[in-house]
């Protein structure tokens, strides 16, 4: 859950990962797989706190639990749970949560934060072995798919954890609208309008970011930009059919002024978020 923070950037690189030179090794700064969320941990679990932000309040989380549509007792899948925000919130709901993490060190926040119930783990989601043998009536990732390097191997375990009828819900920052450095919002004073202006979309990029505690440092995490086409071809080919899309809208609003209600309606007009569900081809 770690995708729609506000966080300081440092230059864009494009996200070519085919093109690697031979006989080249990368340094840290350019490896995919170094994100450091190990080291952030500290101030992540700060930032995000036990009940998480005003969006995971109010908007996120009601929202994907709603989607996932699980009923008492049913098994619960919490795909890179960070430090166990939404687990925390489904296990209220009286659900069997696993919450399932790369970064040893928010599970270990995860666990201190929760319920002893909760059983979390600590694994790339992208592994064939983790979770073996395990199943779930549903599962969900929420803003963290835009971390991840490789959306089919996970996507390929997600069909696998899934039971019969089960349910994935994966929510982003809307890619269409919300890129971090190609997509800026701008003012037409004719028209007394605010505007979102969109520098790239169809292009996937890797986008380096500047995280805390690494504010005059060289490491950063990564954000991976793709378009909504890429989601939907890699759900299809693990055998997920999508069932449902919902776009949700900022809740903030403007304090009083001159473009308060300017402003109100681009965050309306102008999704944050994009919520997509999808579910195994072969539960019909």
């Amino acid at each position: 859950m770690k995708g729609a923070l506000s966080l300081k950037k440092i230059p864009r690189k494009k996200y070519s990962p085919k093109k690697k030179k031979s006989g080249k090794k990368f340094s840290r700064r350019m490896e995919p797989g170094s994100t450091l969320w190990d080291q952030a941990a500290r101030w992540y679990d700060a930032l995000v706190g036990s009940h998480g932000t005003d969006y995971h309040r109010k908007i996120l989380m009601p929202n994907a639990s709603r989607l996932l549509g699980l009923k008492k007792g049913d098994q619960v899948l919490d795909l890179a749970c960070g430090q166990g925000v939404f687990s925390r919130y489904l296990f209220k709901s009286r659900y069997e949560v696993v919450g399932l993490d790369a970064s040893e060190e928010l599970v270990a926040f995860a666990r201190e934060r929760s319920d002893k119930s909760i059983r979390f783990c600590v694994g790339d989601a992208g592994k064939t072995g983790v979770l073996k043998n395990e199943t779930f009536s549903g599962a969900a990732c929420i803003l963290a798919l835009q971390n991840m390097e490789k959306l089919d191997p996970v996507f390929r375990n997600v069909a696998r954890w899934l039971e019969p009828g089960g349910r994935f819900v994966m929510v982003l920052t809307h890619p269409c609208f919300r890129t971090p450095r190609q997509t800026h919002w701008g003012w037409d004073g004719a028209k007394k309008m605010e505007y979102r202006r969109i520098d790239l979309y169809s292009t996937p990029t890797r986008i380096p970011i500047l995280t805390p505690p690494f504010a005059k440092s060289k490491d950063f995490t990564w954000t991976y930009h793709r378009p909504l086409q890429s989601y939907f071809e890699s759900l299809s080919r693990a055998g997920l059919c999508v069932d449902a899309m919902e776009e949700w809208q900022s809740h903030k609003e403007s304090e009083p002024g001159k473009r308060a209600r300017a402003e109100n309606r681009a965050r309306k007009e102008i999704p944050l978020f994009i919520a997509v569900r999808a579910v195994h081809k072969s539960s019909g």
